[in-house]
């Protein structure tokens, strides 16, 4: 596949889950770069980071929902209040175990989520978020 996506943001607090999920996008042809983060407030942290830094701005994240301190609702509430520069064009899609219909409701209500997916990652996910979420991104611009 042409014109992959170039940055991806993990937030979850489970690193085998994070290397997991990594390694998925590492195989993957559409997925480039990876950087998985432990917390919300870790993943806050760099993305106000990115207009003082060389640091490149995620072109998706993938949100884990149960976390301790600072859980992925958190995060959205905060993710919601940066400036616009940082989080425009930022795919954001919740990564969970659960699979209580109330919470997909809530995100897809309260939160401009792009997707709820439950975990692990596979291939066949990964395929889908790239044909869902970007492919026509990329088609148009190539």
């Amino acid at each position: 596949m042409m014109n992959p996506v170039e940055f991806v943001l993990l937030i979850d607090d489970d690193n085998a889950t994070n290397f997991f999920n990594g390694m998925m996008l590492g195989k993957h042809d559409s997925f480039g770069r990876t950087l998985a983060v432990r917390s919300g407030s870790e993943a806050l942290d760099f993305l106000q980071s990115i207009p003082n830094t060389d640091a490149q701005k995620p072109d998706l994240i993938f949100l884990d929902i149960n976390m301790p301190g600072m859980n992925g609702w958190e995060f959205l509430d905060a993710f919601k209040e940066l400036p616009v520069h940082i989080t425009e064009g930022i795919k954001v899609i919740l990564l969970s175990t659960s699979s209580n219909p109330e919470e997909v409701k809530k995100s897809m209500r309260k939160y401009s989520v792009d997707d709820y997916i439950n975990k692990p990652l596979s291939m066949n996910i990964l395929d889908s978020v790239y044909e869902v979420h970007f492919q026509k991104q990329y088609s148009s611009t190539s």
